[in-house]
């Protein structure tokens, strides 16, 4: 970097991007030498002990600060090639990084330009199996501390040096617990996660039984971890299994074993739960006679059923929630708009509730639509396909105001929206904008994060106001950001 190029300059042209603001030289070199740079001359600062010492070969981990100025000291700042500040080398790479307009874009992205867009980046690279430049892993790394939800996109964009990094510092230890492509018996808890997610996809069975020869063995956090990912393919011939893990001594395990019951219909866990709704419910004509259950037992809980309630709830009306929660919706035998429509003189509110978690839980479609129907709540989408979630929402988009349930519902439909919903939240952004421009803030930004970026062009023709102009801009991002990664 000349001494004519500031940091604000480099800065600066980072949050912009070199295709708007031209930039004679590479931006990422000059941007690593001028921290490497800004650091240099600084007082040494004193590391914690490791259990091995300098003259034993060992190396002194960089502390995280120390400086006069009290900044933190990250090893990772240095430039690729060469040692870093506590004088040792990191490992060499085995995955590219990503290209340099990638990089810049994610440098633009991190100082602050559609910040949101870092997790849409960061899984995207994942997705290509590359890693990133290593001058933004310290920053990288203390976010991922701060957002779990990246971490696991870390895993695999951090690289050798990452991991190295993360050996050095505690505060990113956190990232030598994701998975690293290792093997079920050598892995550590997310590679054999990952693992085992793998083997069911392609094979339940060998996956299950593979699980079923460890399971004495294994942590309770670690199965309860590992029964989650028997969600994928589940069926029948994994009930034996699930109904022993009933009896684990972890509470999470239990609940997690039952939620999966629970979404088998011909489960015995499932006719348990039908027999408590029967002795509970009665129909009679339109009218639904409830009689909430007078204790919890220790066969409802170890059927998944919570005896404290949440506070401000009463212990019967938990009870009774949970219990319409875990029958099986097919026992009841009517089609859910006719139960709705039934009247309810006592426990109206939870046996609604009730039938409300049952469809998110048991992935109902039916029950889903016609409870959506009934309370458009974001969960029930999780339920139907990508489809059938915007055309529902985008019903709901036309005739509800822009409001926080209108976004919360949006918020539930997967990404990338298509025509039918882009054209429908576009309409709402236009109309608000003539009532409330004031209010249309995070709209226009979920628009511009979940429209399909192949959309850029429909949106910006759409028309020339502002907001939607703002749409169109952030999905032409969007789109560039995809094609630097692919």
């Amino acid at each position: 970097m000349s001494d004519s190029v500031s940091w604000d300059t480099l800065t600066s042209t980072a949050l912009v991007g070199t295709a708007r603001r031209p930039y004679q030289g590479s931006l990422l070199e000059d941007a690593a030498v001028e921290v490497a740079r800004r650091r240099a001359g600084r007082g040494p600062v004193s590391a914690p002990a490791t259990g091995r010492r300098a003259e034993d070969g060992g190396h002194e981990p960089v502390a995280e600060s120390g400086a006069e100025d009290g900044a933190q000291v990250h090893p990772g700042d240095a430039p690729e090639r060469g040692r870093t500040e506590d004088g040792g080398r990191a490992p060499e790479e085995e995955q590219a990084a990503v290209g340099r307009a990638a990089a810049e874009r994610l440098a633009t992205i991190m100082a602050g330009r559609h910040e949101r867009l870092l997790p849409e980046w960061l899984a995207e690279a994942a997705r290509g199996g590359r890693r990133v430049p290593p001058f933004v892993l310290p920053e990288l790394l203390d976010r991922g501390r701060r957002d779990r939800s990246i971490r696991a996109h870390l895993g695999v964009l951090a690289g050798q040096r990452g991991r190295w990094l993360a050996g050095r510092n505690p505060a990113w230890a956190y990232l030598l617990e994701e998975p690293t492509g290792e093997t079920w018996e050598l892995g550590g808890t997310a590679d054999r996660r990952a693992h085992l997610r793998r083997l069911r996809t392609s094979d339940p069975k060998a996956a299950r039984e593979l699980l079923e020869g460890t399971w004495e063995q294994e942590t309770p956090q670690d199965r309860m971890e590992f029964v989650g990912v028997l969600a994928a393919g589940l069926s029948m011939d994994d009930e034996p299994f699930l109904e022993h893990a009933l009896d684990d001594r972890r509470l999470e395990v239990r609940q997690q074993a039952a939620n999966l019951l629970t979404r088998l219909p011909g489960s015995a866990l499932a006719g348990r739960m039908a027999a408590r709704a029967r002795d509970c419910v009665a129909i009679t004509g339109t009218t639904i006679t409830v009689d909430a259950p007078k204790a919890c037992d220790r066969a409802m809980e170890r059927d998944g059923i919570r005896p404290k309630p949440p506070r401000g709830t009463g212990e019967r009306a938990w009870w009774l929630q949970q219990v319409i929660a875990r029958a099986p919706l097919a026992s009841w035998e009517l089609p859910p708009d006719t139960l709705l429509a039934m009247r309810i003189p006592e426990w109206d509110a939870e046996m609604k509730a009730g039938w409300m978690r049952a469809a998110v839980l048991q992935r109902d479609p039916e029950w889903a639509r016609a409870m959506f129907a009934w309370d458009p709540i974001a969960d029930l989408l999780e339920a139907l396909g990508p489809e059938e979630q915007q055309r529902l929402a985008a019903d709901f988009v036309k005739r509800h105001d822009l409001d926080s349930q209108l976004i919360m519902v949006l918020g539930g439909v997967s990404p990338h929206w298509r025509e039918g919903l882009a054209t429908a939240v576009l309409r709402k952004i236009l109309k608000v904008a003539g009532t409330q421009p004031w209010n249309l803030g995070e709209l226009v930004r979920l628009a511009g994060e979940r429209i399909d970026p192949g959309l850029a062009d429909l949106a910006g023709s759409y028309s020339p106001e502002p907001p939607i102009q703002e749409v169109a801009a952030l999905l032409r991002f969007r789109a560039d950001m995809i094609k630097e990664l692919t």
